[in-house]
């Protein structure tokens, strides 16, 4: 049976520290994201973008930055990834800054408690994004959702999909993780997130790595997949707000792909934090969309694959 993909834009930055997200949907349709799908068998359908309320640019208020705006948008998100989930479809959210894995993970979140299956969440990211407001004096949402999906933010927020919290920490792999504020990696160990970080990926390699997060999966497992391109180097995609040297080679984030595919587990995806304005000639976009057909297929293997068992 074909998979039906939907192609969901957020053009939005509102909860990012630089503007210029919000043209990230654009870009990975620029790089040909639809077609490079489709010439995989795929059965692919634009939705479009959504639509919400403008980046107001205002200082933060009790600690969080344009909250109401992000609610707005993080809401409109989760009702489409669930209405795709909802018809059998594989949803991918083109972001967008990463406030939004808020709605689209409890949209999966919420297809999986109805549907009852397991749930795996890989976030591949340069941050750990487990901020609260009294942690982080820039009060930018991009660097909470994952603290806001386990629960610890206002209800607004924690509530999306009807659920608080929507996950429990331990359906989340942090993967490529090199920048986190101090009271930001309290709060990691003391909710017990696993994450394999660049040390982690240095002293044990990619593939030991992803065998890991990986580990576990079965027939019943939702594997969702929140890709935040500032997980790569910058010397290769400088097309971020947030940029951290030190992350996976191109080589690297490849073999983190093409495992991932090996699963056959994939059944949602986000593509987040792309910022066409800090880009050069749109690169990092084709690099983006280059690894996203790892995910669906494209594999650089050419000798035959030992039989598994």
């Amino acid at each position: 049976m074909t998979t039906s993909i939907s192609l969901i834009g957020v053009p939005t930055d509102i909860g990012a520290g630089a503007r210029g997200a919000s043209m990230g949907p654009e870009a990975l349709r620029v790089a040909g994201l639809a077609q490079v799908l489709s010439s995989h068998g795929l059965d692919v359908h634009d939705v479009g973008n959504l639509s919400g309320p403008g980046n107001p640019w205002e200082a933060p208020v009790q600690g969080y930055r344009h909250l109401p705006e992000v609610v707005a948008w993080n809401v409109a998100l989760h009702e489409a990834v669930y209405t795709g989930l909802s018809r059998g479809h594989l949803p991918i959210v083109l972001g967008g800054d990463h406030c939004l894995g808020l709605g689209s993970i409890s949209a999966v979140a919420r297809h999986c408690r109805e549907q009852r299956r397991k749930l795996r969440v890989l976030w591949l990211d340069a941050h750990a994004d487990f901020n609260t407001a009294t942690l982080t004096p820039s009060g930018n949402i991009h660097g909470m959702p994952v603290a806001l999906l386990c629960g610890l933010g206002p209800a607004e927020l924690t509530g999306i999909g009807g659920h608080t919290p929507a996950i429990t920490p331990d359906v989340v792999r942090q993967i490529g993780i090199r920048s986190v504020d101090p009271g930001e990696k309290q709060l990691v160990h003391e909710h017990g997130l696993e994450v394999f970080d660049m040390r982690y990926i240095d002293e044990m390699g990619m593939r030991q790595t992803m065998e890991r997060a990986l580990a576990g999966l079965d027939d019943n497992t939702h594997l969702h997949v929140s890709f935040d391109v500032d997980f790569l180097d910058p010397e290769i995609a400088p097309g971020v707000g947030t940029t951290v040297p030190g992350g996976p080679t191109y080589r690297e984030a490849q073999l983190c792909m093409e495992m991932i595919a090996d699963t056959g587990r994939l059944a949602s995806l986000d593509v987040m934090e792309l910022n066409p304005a800090l880009d050069v000639r749109n690169r990092t976009a084709e690099l983006a969309v280059d690894l996203i057909e790892s995910l669906f297929g494209k594999s650089t293997l050419m000798r035959q694959q030992a039989p598994r068992g």
